[in-house]
């Protein structure tokens, strides 16, 4: 695997906390050059310092992925900087969980914001250098909650499953010429978790969903060799679909 990650220029959407920090530091680990986006800079500059000091190649921009030109902006970037892109990793998310009969309509909006039109605005970004190259690797961060569809997660699995629904058709349409991967990850500790429970009015469920991850979530390294692993198979491999979830995750 390391062979074929080595050298390799990556963006990184959501690149701030979490799944985002984490595979920002794996791939600079293993010689990737990562470009890292989000909307904190401080974390983004404190994260790039690490890096850096580990011997690591990084540049950042502070990016909303609900602007497209902010996500433009970000893949130009890595192409001022290292000459061309490689992988894009569509990672920053959202998620707010509610019954749909409590018509959260703003809560949708912002899940359909994020979630479908910044990873839609990730991919067009990317496309255009990847056509032209002829190579490119479009990896995009979903989630468990578009597999089992449960209650309170409609809309934000239905965001998910979305990404997944056009991830399949580009990757028909691409005929080989880039790669097109999704991660679903299951019960992660990060930040996103922290804040769906703080957004939550069911107490009930707000406390059940919160026992639930204390006990089985897993780290978001886990979610990061994922994302190193599916990069370095050799350029004729495409690995569409992966799934992580902890061993004892419903």
């Amino acid at each position: 695997m390391g062979n074929n990650i080595k050298g390799k220029v990556v963006v990184i959407t959501g690149a701030s906390s979490g799944i985002g920090e984490a595979t920002a530091v794996t791939l600079a680990a293993m010689g990737c050059k990562v470009v890292l986006g989000a909307r904190r800079a401080d974390r983004l500059e404190d994260l790039a310092k690490r890096i850096g000091a580990a011997g690591g190649e990084v540049t950042w921009l502070v990016t909303d992925i609900k602007k497209r030109q902010e996500v433009m902006n970000l893949v130009d970037l890595a192409c001022e900087t290292y000459g061309h892109l490689d992988v894009i990793v569509n990672n920053a998310g959202i998620s707010h969980l509610s019954r749909i009969d409590e018509v959260q309509v703003a809560d949708w909006e912002e899940m359909i914001d994020v979630n479908l039109k910044g990873t839609l605005y990730g991919i067009a970004a990317a496309l255009p250098i990847f056509k032209k190259q002829g190579s490119g690797h479009i990896i995009n961060i979903i989630s468990t909650s578009g597999i089992k569809i449960v209650p309170l997660q409609g809309v934000y699995a239905g965001t998910k499953n979305a990404i997944r629904t056009i991830a399949e058709a580009l990757r028909q349409e691409s005929g080989g010429q880039y790669r097109v991967t999704g991660i679903s990850p299951g019960f992660v500790n990060t930040e996103l978790t922290g804040n769906i429970l703080a957004r939550m009015k069911d107490e009930t469920a707000k406390t059940a969903m919160k026992e639930k991850a204390d006990k089985i979530a897993i780290t978001p390294s886990a979610i990061a060799d994922a994302v190193a692993y599916v990069i370095g198979q050799p350029d004729s491999v495409e690995i569409g679909d992966v799934v992580i979830r902890p061993s004892i995750q419903d």
